[in-house]
């Protein structure tokens, strides 16, 4: 017998309409077995699962400059990765994560990212991975609204763009960010507010700006990315 995931309870609060879902073929870039690396489920056996395409990035270097978010750390142009390639049905990408996760029917948990993850994700598929037991996990950039039934939802906002999805789990500022002041968020319908160093070229000083940043502000804590720090993809 299979096992329905419960929603969250703050998933399931009222949020600017997303598109409906069953919207046909779905492209990932990659899927993959691994330990959650960020956040508050860090250290979490996972399946990680990532959409191809982001509305804020194009995904090539040439246009990295002009865009709304130019310091993506990730590859989420194509098909080609790892796990990736392109899904008829949600019932079909269900199945392909329950092949990678393996036997186990405990603690199933599924972290679902990109690019831009709420330009694919619908009820149809959340659905199909409840039906295998599976907790949905979905780490957004928060421009397009949440589809409804998400277990655990993160929020990174992007200096420069409009947040729409202002509740959630946990909200994940990416830090030192021109353009982005912390207090604004900070009444907005969140359990966790995370700051984590920014993935640059001068790393000290992003984790100098962090670490300040919680100490100023202890409504924040500070996330590093430790799947980097251990190894792990």
């Amino acid at each position: 017998m299979t096992v329905r995931a419960s929603p969250s309870p703050r998933s399931l609060r009222e949020s600017p309409s997303p598109p409906a879902g069953g919207r046909g073929k779905y492209a990932v870039k990659e899927a993959f077995l691994t330990l959650q690396g960020e956040g508050v489920q860090a250290g979490s056996r996972a399946v990680f699962l990532r959409f191809a395409g982001c509305n804020l990035w194009s995904g090539r270097e040439a246009d990295r400059a002009a865009a709304q978010c130019n310091f993506c750390d990730t590859d989420f142009v194509g098909t080609d990765g790892p796990g990736g390639g392109k899904f008829a049905d949600a019932d079909q990408l269900a199945a392909h994560v329950e092949g990678i996760w393996g036997e186990s029917g405990e603690h199933r948990l599924v972290v679902i990212t990109g690019g831009e993850p709420m330009l694919q994700l619908d009820q149809a598929l959340i659905g199909a991975l409840h039906a295998r037991a599976f907790r949905v996990a979905v780490e957004s950039n928060g421009t397009i609204a949440a589809v409804r039934g998400i277990d655990w939802l993160t929020i990174s906002p992007k200096a420069g763009t409009e947040v729409v999805q202002r509740s959630g789990d946990e909200l994940k500022l990416v830090w030192p960010q021109q353009g982005i002041d912390p207090a604004d968020f900070e009444e907005w319908d969140f359990g966790h507010f995370l700051v984590q160093p920014m993935d640059c070229a001068d790393r000290a000083a992003s984790y100098d700006a962090a670490i300040a940043l919680a100490m100023a502000r202890p409504q924040w804590r500070l996330t590093l990315q430790a799947h980097k720090v251990v190894g792990l993809r």
